[in-house]
């Protein structure tokens, strides 16, 4: 029961034009109710078109008094009190419907988790059972999709098919203004429809359809939302009302997602971008590598680049932080790399300590970790120095075996880094992996668990696939990472580097 303190007498008769004028939280603040009202009425759900709405409308009536009961009959004084109760018991519903929906959008992470959940709330808003949504921002960055709610990929295809101008959200994308929307209660019995939209209705199966606009004032519009019917319908007032506070909501979280997953994409990009377009070939080797950008943009990294006398260089490495700033670390760091193992890559110790040396001159609140390993092809072998970097892998017909490499500090974390390089001697048909940490720390295992995870994969790679590096990551990838972590979001980044002796 609502126990609301009498401040204010209730003019009954503005009642129903203050609801339509008028927010509901407003509404309800404003309008306090004369002394103590009895226990709410029930409100009662409405149907549309013989759809069931599943959002409970507030009850606008009074059960009438009988004559032959024993008590008094209703004095005007308490009809007033009464009628406004039920107004209150259904304002308090649609807040704790539209709480609820919202508060299930909020826990969206992604911008396609909130388009699903955007369709699926609207469409219990209004009273339908499928619709779709169409982001098309106005300022043309993208990103450019269509999800549907109830709708096969074949069925938004097909709806793409009719021409734009006959649709109600193609309209709305055109630039319509259509802030209460676009309803079109029977799209069947319309004589002018497009013959291509009524062709379409009824091969899918929809006869009326409801259009909002999605949008904010600070990033204009972002696209729009259409529920279809099954028969003849459109929503009551009070559903476009509550469609209409829902969708204001949604667009604002929506626009901060939007933005968010553009930064993403350009994050990814220039990751891309600074890492290698393609691998060389090199005879003798074959070489392949995979890349999984975190979200926020890591600092992982690799290299293969060609020098004198057919050898070849191979590296991977690690830049710490994450965001723009370490990208750009990454690209720098890479760079000057690349010309170090040009000038001495036959000392991959070398490498490494100008590139240290480099590092703490230019980026003195920076570290890394790095690998370099100066190949051979025509022999099989590689000189390999790390720097507090994870040990690679050497895979074979009949081993599986973690290189030794000597325990080091990371790039920059001391005055002079220096530490001893390692030869590898590989077989015929042994593969040589490079990867960095990020591979290990997605799995969420212990780093001993971890490290044993890895060898675990390498060591179960079928025969078959041993003949092709590209596939021994692939492998190696899916074993290792739990399931969804290989594409999923995480916060780190994840390399690897494979390479094939002939």
């Amino acid at each position: 029961m609502l126990d609301i303190s009498s401040r204010v007498r209730v003019h009954v008769e503005t009642l129903p034009a203050t609801q339509n004028d008028m927010g509901v939280c407003d509404a309800f603040e404003q309008y306090v109710p004369v002394g103590k009202p009895d226990a709410m009425n029930a409100p009662h759900p409405p149907k549309v078109a013989g759809i069931d709405s599943t959002v409970p409308a507030p009850a606008h009536t009074v059960a009438p008094v009988t004559g032959t009961s024993s008590a008094p009959p209703a004095t005007p004084q308490n009809a007033p009190g009464a009628l406004l109760q039920d107004r209150l018991a259904g304002w308090v519903s649609d807040l704790t419907t539209l709480h609820e929906l919202t508060e299930r959008l909020v826990r969206a992470g992604t911008l396609d988790e909130a388009l699903q959940e955007l369709l699926r709330a609207g469409a219990a808003l209004v009273g339908a059972r499928r619709g779709l949504v169409a982001l098309e921002p106005s300022d043309g960055l993208g990103p450019v999709t269509s999800i549907g709610l109830g709708l096969a990929r074949s069925d938004l295809g097909h709806i793409e098919t009719v021409p734009r101008s006959s649709l109600s959200y193609g309209r709305i994308l055109d630039g319509l203004p259509a802030d209460d929307g676009i309803a079109e209660p029977d799209l069947l019995a319309e004589k002018g429809l497009d013959p291509r939209h009524r062709e379409v209705a009824a091969r899918l199966g929809y006869a009326a359809s409801f259009a909002l606009p999605l949008g904010t004032g600070a990033s204009g519009r972002l696209g729009a939302a259409v529920w279809l019917y099954d028969e003849p319908a459109e929503p009551a007032e009070r559903q476009r009302h509550l469609i209409g506070l829902y969708v204001r909501h949604a667009s604002e979280h929506l626009a901060r997602l939007l933005e968010l997953e553009r930064t993403r994409t350009r994050m990814a990009t220039m990751a891309e971008e600074l890492l290698p377009s393609r691998l060389p070939r090199v005879a003798g080797v074959q070489l392949a590598a995979r890349h999984r950008t975190s979200p926020r943009g890591g600092g992982d990294w690799y290299d293969a680049l060609p020098l004198p006398d057919a050898a070849l260089g191979l590296a991977v490495g690690s830049v710490t932080g994450s965001g723009p700033s370490a990208v750009a670390a990454m690209g720098r760091l890479r760079a000057s790399l690349r010309a170090y193992a040009v000038m001495e890559g036959e000392d991959p110790v070398a490498v490494l300590s100008d590139l240290e040396l480099l590092l703490r001159l230019t980026e003195p609140a920076r570290s890394a970790t790095a690998l370099f390993g100066y190949c051979e092809p025509a022999l099989r072998r590689i000189t390999l120095a790390g720097a507090g970097h994870s040990p690679p892998l050497l895979l074979g017909e009949h081993r599986a075996e973690f290189v030794e490499t000597s325990v080091s500090a990371p790039l920059g974390m001391l005055a002079c880094w220096e530490a001893p390089s390692v030869e590898v001697q590989a077989e015929p048909g042994e593969t040589v992996l490079l990867y960095t940490d990020g591979l290990l720390r997605r799995t969420g295992d212990p780093t001993d668990r971890a490290f044993a995870r890895l060898h675990a994969a390498a060591a179960g790679v079928p025969a078959p696939l041993r003949r092709d590096p590209g596939a021994v990551a692939d492998h190696v990838l899916r074993a290792v990472l739990p399931e969804g972590a290989d594409t999923g979001d995480s916060p780190e980044d994840v390399v690897l580097l494979a390479a094939r002796f002939e």
